[in-house]
């Protein structure tokens, strides 16, 4: 192989541990698990398509047949199972429990490739069923799910791993997936930090009023964050720089650390201020995930890891 070849294989492959797919693991088992409690009052009413009114499966589905008939929706799991003779709201409920169960066996880390790709399917199909009521923290768990279900699993922190002894790893695909989910969030950030800086609003903090003043996302009162008002435009102006230099400055060691913690802080404020807490977690999960554990030089001897 050329230089230039040697250094491509070294940076897209690495030799990883497999802490960060632990914690992803774990992390995506909890949000799963918080999404099914926090939807269960709501459950039935979300996807049932017997409502009077004009529900948001209906609308979604409707508008996903018009793009493409290849997206997982949830008719295509209770169009099935009606043929026999169960209720509509009982294969709901079924849908429901399974998902909650694959995030329970996704934290405790029993059979975690199954659990994986039953959590990134119907946690898909549930998004897209609801799509014009989904918003970013839907897709980065979707994405999160897409992740883990490819990765070498299970990993040496898991119950399964422990159980059946599992220990030889492929540590170059271990990396790569880790390095695939990094490259992810650059581009997400990099691209999501351009497109605020090229308005007007995020300078001068008018985004960052209406954010936090719409409900339901006003958790605090307006006239305390008006009291406050000459600091909105620097919190808008911070994360524009945040987002926009994250691919530049979450690869350096000396300033990893203080750019990651920005991050951390950032979607920490986003949770408690707007009420937006699953969000929150999801993007502390896939940052702790990328960066948070990024040992080099590790590999497998007589089943063991070395570093």
């Amino acid at each position: 192989m050329t230089t230039c070849g040697k250094r491509a294989a070294f940076f897209l492959f690495p030799k990883k541990s497999d802490g960060w797919l632990a914690l992803l693991r774990v992390g995506l088992g909890v949000e799963v698990v918080l999404y099914c409690l926090s939807e269960r009052s709501g459950w039935i009413d979300t996807f049932s398509s017997n409502s009077s009114a004009l529900s948001a499966r209906r609308v979604s589905e409707a508008l996903l047949s018009l793009e493409s008939a290849l997206i997982p929706r949830v008719c295509w799991l209770l169009k099935p199972a009606a043929h026999l003779g169960l209720r509509e709201s009982t294969l709901l409920w079924m849908l429901w429990s399974v998902l909650l169960l694959s995030g329970l066996l996704l934290t405790l880390g029993l059979f975690c490739r199954p659990a994986a790709v039953t959590a990134w399917l119907l946690h898909l199909a549930c998004v897209k069923s609801t799509d014009v009521f989904a918003y970013g923290m839907d897709n980065f768990v979707s994405i999160g799910l897409f992740y883990l279900m490819l990765s070498p699993l299970p990993d040496s922190y898991s119950v399964e791993s422990r159980i059946w002894k599992i220990r030889f790893r492929d540590v170059r695909m271990v990396g790569f997936f880790q390095r695939a989910l990094q490259l992810h969030l650059c581009i997400i950030y990099f691209f999501s930090g351009l497109a605020k800086c090229l308005g007007t609003d995020w300078w001068n903090g008018l985004n960052i009023w209406a954010a936090v003043t719409r409900p339901p996302f006003n958790v605090f009162d307006p006239m305390l964050i008006a009291k406050w008002r000459f600091l909105l435009p620097a919190v808008g102006i911070t994360i524009c720089l945040i987002e926009i230099g994250y691919p530049i400055f979450i690869w350096p060691r000396r300033t990893r650390s203080i750019w990651l913690t920005s991050v951390l802080a950032m979607h920490s404020a986003i949770g408690i201020a707007m009420g937006m807490y699953l969000f929150g977690l999801i993007m502390i999960i896939l940052n702790l995930a990328a960066f948070g554990s990024t040992n080099p030089s590790v590999f497998y001897q007589n089943g063991h890891v070395k570093r």
